[in-house]
């Protein structure tokens, strides 16, 4: 087939190396930072590299920056600037069925969280005019007491033509248990590029291999648990011999931000804990390479990107058991994992005063190359759309009765 030449829906096995057209629609967009904001970008700029013609829509604004022509702003309310954060859904959603009339997409692939209302009503107007179309959980639905209104109304599309899918299997599996046996949640990781996060052998300013540095990047929310991390930080120091060193580096922003800043000046912790804020991605990488061990305290983290980057660089990883990061780090091989918080202090403790086992793991990971990477989860994001193809030919198209019901 022809590079640049229509991709036929009927001979899904051959999209590879045509021009596919792919429309990502996502609630959460750059310029926000989170997990979901990242993947995304990151996907369409490996799609549209490879030869995809990949575009997103999206509720978020633009925030008054320019955009690339195929990054759609949709949702603005009437009489509102273009960068205004009020957005309808709806709106959106009437949006998305006139450019869906118009562009034709082969592919519509709609990422989710706990609280989607665009990607709900986007997985509905998709398949209800036959289109396949790929839906991928970002997040961990267990642990979240009664289950959000927003994530009812998706487990309702249980019953259209579409390809489930979760960023992890600790993500998928509540996922699973909610739609039932009968429903595949197949499982579609999140990917780095190695060469952007390859460890250099040069030796930074600032590096003290007397003083281990523990670095955690996260968004300053509940869910990342943000504030039991400040708590944790607090135990270390008090666990550790004084005579043990250590700094901790905070990176990012986000609503608990101030929470944690207070605690870390109300018990005294500024002159060893370091909150530099949201960083470019080029120095957050500089900031792992001078650490000694990359802290991930989240139980509900559905994969853990920013652990996945810290692995990529060398870091050893902390991590709870119970979440995503826990698919590519091994206890004892890639970083420790622990069961909770107590477990996790004591984790870190293990860290800061057994250089060996942290010297023993970094070099295991700089020696061993990392899986999830672009080629591979682009050879799995196509399996999942050819199998969604294979959905909406073989699935009569239930037509939605109400935008809203």
């Amino acid at each position: 087939m022809v590079l640049g030449s229509p991709c036929p829906r009927e001979e899904p096995a051959q999209w590879i190396g045509c021009l596919m057209r792919v429309l990502h629609v996502t609630d959460c967009y750059r310029p926000r930072v989170g997990g979901i904001e990242i993947h995304v970008g990151d996907l369409v700029a490996q799609q549209r590299a490879s030869g995809v013609d990949a575009r997103v829509i999206t509720l978020t604004p633009s925030g008054g920056s320019p955009d690339p022509s195929w990054v759609y702003r949709a949702g603005r309310r009437s009489g509102r600037p273009p960068s205004s954060p009020s957005r309808s859904p709806l709106a959106a959603d009437a949006e998305l069925r006139r450019l869906l009339e118009w562009w034709q997409p082969e592919q519509v692939h709609v990422h989710v969280s706990v609280f989607s209302p665009f990607g709900t009503l986007a997985a509905r107007s998709a398949t209800g005019v036959g289109l396949p179309t790929l839906l991928t959980v970002h997040s961990m639905w267990n642990g979240l007491g009664p289950l959000p209104a927003a994530a009812q109304v998706i487990l309702q599309l249980r019953r259209w033509p579409l390809q489930w899918s979760a960023v992890s299997d600790a993500a998928a599996r509540p996922l699973r248990k909610m739609l039932g046996p009968d429903v595949e949640v197949a499982v579609l990781p999140n990917a780095v590029d190695p060469a952007l996060w390859q460890p250099s052998e040069r030796d930074l300013p600032g590096t003290d291999v007397n003083v281990p540095t523990l670095v955690s990047v996260m968004r300053f929310t509940r869910t990342k648990r943000a504030v039991p991390l400040a708590r944790m930080l607090l135990a270390l120091r008090g666990s550790v011999p004084a005579g043990d060193a250590f700094r901790a580096v905070v990176i990012g922003d986000g609503p608990q931000r101030e929470a944690f800043a207070r605690f870390v000046g109300h018990h005294r912790m500024d002159d060893w804990v370091d909150l530099p804020g949201r960083l470019d991605r080029s120095v957050v990488r500089e900031h792992l390479e001078r650490s000694d061990c990359f802290v991930a305290p989240g139980e509900l983290e559905s994969f853990g990107l920013a652990a996945l980057e810290a692995r990529a660089v060398g870091l050893p990883v902390v991590a709870s058991e119970r979440s995503g990061v826990s698919e590519f780090i091994g206890h004892g091989r890639e970083g420790l994992l622990a069961r909770d918080d107590r477990a996790m202090v004591a984790a870190l403790g293990r860290m800061v005063t057994d250089r060996p086992l942290r010297e023993a793991i970094r070099a295991h990971n700089r020696q061993t190359p990392i899986s999830h990477d672009w080629p591979t989860a682009l050879r799995r994001t196509q399996m999942l759309y050819s199998r969604s193809a294979d959905l909406a030919v073989t699935t009569r198209p239930v037509r939605p009765t109400s935008a809203t019901a």
